[in-house]
């Protein structure tokens, strides 16, 4: 359980340094609800 922890912090902090900015963090969300989306179809 300890290792599946460690890696979500990783992929937390890999998704947190590829956003460093606002429009970053916006561009990820959007591409996540597109995602959300087409999935839901």
């Amino acid at each position: 359980m300890k290792k599946v922890w460690i890696a979500i912090a990783i992929a937390a902090a890999a998704l947190l340094a590829g956003c460093n900015t606002v429009a970053g963090v916006g561009k990820d969300v959007q591409k996540a609800g597109e995602a959300v989306e087409r999935a839901a179809k």
